[in-house]
């Protein structure tokens, strides 16, 4: 070995060389979803330099308690034959790679990915170590120089205590403070110029009882992008007619939509949206929803279109902007005040629901998409419902910090598997998947009703801190049907895994955080029960929503 080589091999721990080439082969196993090859390759790099820092931590430790050693001879010995194996491994799980992530696709109907791949993953992820590698090697100058100087004033040992804590809390408010922050604003000004652009393909509404339109209480330049789409792209009473029989009647449904720049605080723009519904009418039809969007303020269409089919178009939908920025930026930043548009809207809407009669108001119900789901479950609470519930709620891929999710996650019937669940006979909650329905609970289902419709390789919903740790129940048997037998659990690396399958991870309609049409449809129809559809009628509407996801 070229002596330059072995003197920059010295630098390194060969404990946590080991270790951290034993997380990146684990890094290559397959998880919930497919994964691109960057996003492979940041996983991998990620794996490996927490390997090499826990390497790393407990060889520094060993020293430090003068724990005994073996002969250098022996050592050397060791050392070699643990290299040895650790790079045969690595290399093994290079070569099945691809194939793991092939088994991924096959089960979601997606194309094989083949070329350099294993290569790429390899040289990402080696780029990224050498980054944080070099990060730390700051930090640590950045240390010794801040506590050099502290020697002149304390002790040696408290200097290097208060170097340590200076030294993080100036990395920290440069990450923070600087990077961070100038990066959250340049994206909030980025999607906000997006969200105000009016799109020339899009005219405002001529309909007086349409949102937008000149006679509406919201602008159409108030609208912002996502508003405006929500407003204009929804089925007509001609689309709905299509597929009814001559003697039907169908209504152009009711969609209300008020963007973030259409008042200043959520208490204005819920008395907004109020107002607007009582002006088109909105609590003259048979069904009102609540949608609480995402976090650009975007509503699902296939949540919309199928309920708003199965109901005639007799229905009305409200929704409000709350944040310029995609969900899980908005999570970070922006997650108190989702929570506080959404309890704005509901407790606004509610209220004077609650004062018309019971026989001349519509039925009431909520709904919400991930970051929507988790806002419109904070939207209320049951104390003040208790006396007047309203009818139920379709909460589609919760985030695993919805606390209500995993409250009855948590407390589900004996035999029933996490991942779909049974709580108390589905009284009151019941969950369904692509598998299985809403109705597939042996008890009745009561008046007030709240509907799960999440996957099993769904990241956003099965993903938790303790993963870290501890193996997931989601993970032991049975397991949920679109979740590989291949995916084990690794201590830090899964929950990589399944970072990286949160952020980047992409998956076809019925899988993962993609709710497809069809399972809306079905969803809406055990939820809400429309009146007049036959069994064919209905097969027919659902293969139609299989055709146009």
């Amino acid at each position: 070995m070229h002596p330059r080589i072995r003197s920059a091999l010295r630098h390194f721990s060969t404990a946590g060389l080991l270790l951290g080439t034993l997380l990146f082969a684990f890094s290559l196993t397959p998880s919930l979803l497919p994964r691109p090859t960057y996003a492979q390759g940041i996983v991998s790099g990620l794996s490996f330099s927490a390997g090499y820092a826990l390497g790393f931590i407990a060889h520094w430790l060993w020293d430090y308690l003068q724990l005994p050693r073996p002969r250098s001879r022996i050592e050397r010995v060791i050392k070699l034959t643990a290299a040895g194996l650790c790079t045969l491994i690595a290399v093994a799980f290079l070569w099945q790679a691809s194939a793991w992530q092939n088994r991924i696709r096959d089960l979601m109907g997606l194309e094989e990915v083949s070329g350099i791949r294993p290569i790429s993953i390899a040289v990402i992820a080696l780029l990224l170590f050498v980054l944080l590698w070099l990060l730390v090697k700051l930090f640590r100058l950045t240390f010794r120089f801040l506590a050099r100087k502290m020697r002149r004033f304390v002790p040696h040992r408290i200097s290097n205590l208060l170097g340590v804590i200076a030294a993080a809390a100036l990395f920290w408010s440069v990450i923070d403070g600087v990077i961070f922050t100038l990066a959250l604003r340049a994206a909030d000004n980025s999607f906000q110029q997006i969200d105000e652009l009016i799109l020339d393909d899009l005219p405002p509404p001529t309909d007086p009882m349409k949102t937008g339109s000149e006679h509406s209480l919201i602008s159409w330049e108030a609208l912002g992008g996502r508003g405006r789409r929500f407003v204009t792209q929804g089925p007509s009473a001609d689309d709905i007619g299509a597929f009814l029989d001559a003697e039907a009647v169908a209504m152009d449904p009711v969609r209300v939509y008020v963007g973030l720049s259409a008042a200043d605080t959520p208490a204005e723009r819920a008395q907004l949206a109020l107002q607007e519904l009582q002006r088109v009418g909105a609590f003259e039809r048979s069904v009102m929803v609540l949608a609480t969007p995402t976090g650009r303020g975007w509503v699902d269409p296939a949540a919309l279109n199928t309920v708003e089919y199965l109901h005639r178009g007799d229905i009305a939908t409200a929704t409000m902007q709350y944040s310029y920025l995609p969900s899980h930026l908005a999570l970070l930043v922006e997650g108190d005040y989702g929570a506080e548009n959404a309890r704005a809207l509901f407790t606004t809407v509610y209220a004077y629901w609650s004062g018309l009669p019971e026989d001349e108001r519509p039925r009431l119900y909520l709904h919400g998409l991930s970051l929507g789901s988790l806002n419109s479950d904070l939207s209320f609470d049951f104390y003040d419902i208790i006396d007047d519930p309203f009818h139920g709620a379709l909460w589609s891929g919760p985030p695993f910090r919805s606390d209500t999710w995993r409250t009855v996650t948590r407390e589900r019937d004996g035999g029933s598997p996490s991942w779909l669940p049974t709580f108390r006979d589905g009284a009151v909650v019941r969950f369904m998947n692509q598998y299985q329905g809403l109705d597939a609970a042996n008890g009745d289902w009561g008046d007030f009703r709240i509907a799960y419709l999440q996957y099993g390789s769904d990241p956003i919903t099965f993903f938790e801190p303790r993963i870290l740790y501890r193996e997931p129940e989601w993970l032991r048997e049975p397991r949920a049907p679109d979740v590989l037998p291949e995916l084990r659990w690794y201590p830090v690396v899964t929950m990589l895994q399944l970072l990286g399958d949160l952020a980047v991870g992409r998956a076809p309609p019925g899988y993962g955080h993609t709710i497809a049409a069809e399972h809306y449809f079905d969803a809406w129809v055990a939820l809400t029960e429309p009146n007049g559809w036959g069994e064919a009628e209905l097969e027919r509407l659902r293969e139609h929503f299989r055709e146009v996801r």
